[in-house]
């Protein structure tokens, strides 16, 4: 029997309701953890990996003995205190020299992991050029088809973006669009399988490099109403290589992944609870459906106008003249 704990005041309370599962999810919360081998490199990477992740991160000062794939109960202890929903370990073995392990929660558990190695490493630091703000939600760019049809490549993307986005948001304005994050592959090998249903495409043929490269934006006058956009690196670039995975169970996906039925109306559209005879098009306009009961429109009270009035005493008019060919004639010849 799980145990079930009563706020004692309305400070513990406020903080309960915000654990709560909400439809429009806050921003993900990420920690980042050094273990015991983590090296100088994987500082720095965690660093501008923290900076990009501002204020949406939690960095440990402490090193700390732990091996995700192994046991993850750490992660899970570290999830439920600080209320958090991505991991970022860093570590490093003989065998697999400057990882980085990527974890999800959900329910404050574990629900999949991957881990990367770094291959090559450009701080921010290095390049002398303007940073973004924090709090900026980048935007993101995939550029390969792979992302799309590889499994192990969808997943990467899906950790991704659950990494980078920020706070949820209706509109943003242009001025607000002031980073972007690009992610590409180095070349394909011809023979790469292709096939989503193949269970462990890497076993026979070396995924090729993951690139992450970061721009800010500059907006520069082009003569026209539309300003002219230029990208300028500010840094970090990373070289990644997939090694180790774990996919998320399919009943914890599914839960995970579950939307309450009236979440486009909800959400979206504003309508609340589901109201009688109205409805949403694809368009995102409200309609509605009012049923009136039937009217008699000979009585209908229209604008009073000569012109419509019926002639006195029986008396034709000009136009009944006009089209009589008797009248007007003359006397008979």
């Amino acid at each position: 029997m799980l145990r079930t704990i009563k706020p004692k005041n309305a400070r513990v309370k406020r903080a309960m309701a915000a654990r709560e599962p909400k439809e429009v999810e806050d921003a993900r919360t990420a920690i980042f953890v050094r273990s015991t081998t983590s090296t100088e490199t994987l500082n720095g990477v965690m660093k501008d990996l923290m900076a990009l992740k501002k204020p949406h991160g939690i960095s440990f000062s402490k090193k700390n003995e732990i091996r995700p794939f192994e046991d993850p109960a750490s992660l899970d202890f570290w999830a439920t205190k600080n209320d958090a929903s991505l991991f970022v370990v860093a570590s490093s073995t003989k065998k697999r020299p400057n990882g980085l392990t990527f974890a999800r929660m959900f329910d404050n558990r574990v629900m999949d992991m991957m881990e990367v190695g770094v291959q090559g490493f450009v701080s921010m630091e290095d390049l002398k050029t303007p940073k973004c703000p924090p709090g900026h939600r980048p935007m993101i760019h995939f550029a390969s088809e792979l992302f799309d049809t590889h499994p192990r490549f969808i997943h990467v993307k899906s950790m991704l973006l659950d990494f980078f986005n920020g706070d949820p948001m209706d509109a943003v304005s242009l001025q607000g669009l002031g980073s972007v994050i690009s992610i590409s592959l180095a070349p394909t090998p011809p023979n790469l399988n292709l096939e989503p249903s193949s269970e462990d495409p890497s076993s026979e043929v070396p995924l090729p490099l993951i690139h992450i490269r970061c721009y800010t934006v500059r907006l520069l006058v082009s003569g026209v109403r539309t300003p002219r956009a230029e990208l300028v690196p500010m840094g970090p670039s990373l070289d990644l290589t997939l090694r180790r995975h774990q996919y998320a169970d399919e009943e914890i996906l599914k839960r995970a992944m579950k939307q309450p039925k009236l979440a486009k109306k909800d959400i979206e559209k504003g309508l609340g609870k589901k109201e009688k005879n109205m409805e949403v098009d694809e368009m995102g306009d409200v309609r509605a459906r009012i049923h009136v009961t039937k009217q008699n429109l000979d009585r209908l009270q229209t604008r009073k106008m000569k012109g419509l009035k019926p002639p006195r005493g029986g008396a034709r008019s000009m136009v009944d003249e006009e089209m009589d060919p008797v009248a007007g004639d003359g006397e008979d010849s």
